[in-house]
C-alpha cells in the first residue's frame, strides 16, 4: 500500500511543463517581432496584458522576456516598458531567432549575407586545410562528402551532411579565429545550405566539387582547394538566386485577367 501511495505521489510529483510554455510563449513574441507585428522601436504590450494574452503568469513573461532580451530582440527600460529592439541589434546567428524568422528570413536578406561570409573565409580556410589538416580531419571530411552523396535524394540529410563538411572544413583550418567563427556561423550555415540545396536542381554538381575538395587536401594541394571552395560558393550563390526568385513569385499573388474578372 506504501508503495502504491509512493507511485502515486511521485507521478503526481512530476516535474512541471512550464518550461515548454516558456519556450511556447517566447517563440510567439518572437514571431509577432519578426513579422513586423511589433516593429522595432514599439512598446511590448505590459505584462499584465501579456498574462492576460497567453494565460500564464508573471513569472512566464518575465523569463520569456529576459530570453528576448539575451537574444537582442528586446529591451526593457524601467517606467518605459519592454521596447523592440532595431534588427541591426539581433543575434541573428543565434538558432532560435533564425527559426523565429520563419518564412520572413527572405525579407532580412541573412542568407545573402552569410554568403558573402564564406566567400571571404571558406577558400583561405580551404587553402589552409591543404597544408594543416590531420589525417584524421580528412578522413572526417570525406565521411561527411560519402553521406552527402548518398543522400542526394533526401534535401534534409543532405544538408545534415553538408554542414558537417564545412563545420570540419573550417576546424581543419586551425586558424582559431576561423574555428570560432564556424561555431558562430553554424546555425546560419545550416539554413543557407538548406536554402541552396533545396533550390537546386540537382546535387550532382555540390557532390562532385565536395569529392574534389577532399581530395585536393589529401594531395596538399592549396590551390586547388582554394579553387574547389570558390566553385562551392558559386553553385550557392546560383542556387540561392533560384531560391529568391521562387520566394519573389510566392509572394506576389497573380493578378485576375480583367476578362475573367467580367465573366463572373
Amino acid at each position: 500500500m506504501d508503495s502504491l501511495e509512493g507511485q502515486e505521489h511521485g507521478a503526481s510529483a512530476q516535474p512541471e511543463r512550464r518550461p515548454r510554455v516558456r519556450r511556447n510563449v517566447t517563440a510567439s513574441i518572437a514571431e509577432d517581432i519578426c513579422s513586423e507585428r511589433y516593429p522595432s522601436g514599439s512598446t511590448l504590450p505590459r505584462e499584465n496584458d501579456l498574462c492576460g494574452m497567453f494565460g500564464v503568469s508573471r513569472t512566464v513573461i518575465r523569463e520569456s522576456l529576459k530570453v528576448l532580451e539575451s537574444k537582442g530582440l528586446v529591451r526593457g527600460k524601467p517606467r518605459v516598458g519592454t521596447t523592440v529592439c532595431d534588427k541591426d541589434d539581433w543575434n541573428i546567428l543565434d538558432q532560435d531567432v533564425l527559426e523565429w524568422m520563419g518564412p520572413h528570413i527572405a525579407e532580412f536578406d541573412i542568407l545573402g549575407s552569410i554568403l558573402e561570409a564564406r566567400r571571404t573565409i571558406e577558400p583561405a580556410a580551404a587553402e589552409y586545410a591543404a597544408e594543416r589538416a590531420t589525417a584524421q580531419e580528412i578522413a572526417d571530411l570525406d565521411h561527411a562528402w560519402r553521406q552527402m552523396r548518398d543522400s542526394a535524394n533526401d534535401p534534409e540529410s543532405f544538408t545534415e551532411a553538408d554542414v558537417a563538411f564545412h563545420k570540419v572544413l573550417l576546424s581543419a583550418s586551425h586558424n582559431q579565429v576561423f574555428r570560432r567563427l564556424s561555431s558562430a556561423m553554424h546555425a546560419g550555415l545550416k539554413y543557407a545550405l538548406h536554402a541552396s540545396n533545396v533550390a537546386a536542381h540537382s546535387r550532382d554538381e555540390a557532390i562532385t566539387v565536395h569529392g574534389e575538395l577532399v581530395e585536393a587536401l589529401r594531395l596538399r594541394n592549396g590551390a586547388a582547394a582554394r579553387n574547389c571552395a570558390h566553385r562551392m560558393l558559386d553553385l550557392a550563390a546560383r542556387d540561392l538566386a533560384v531560391e529568391r526568385r521562387l520566394d519573389d513569385g510566392r509572394r506576389i499573388k497573380p493578378e485576375t485577367p480583367k476578362s475573367a474578372a467580367a465573366d463572373r
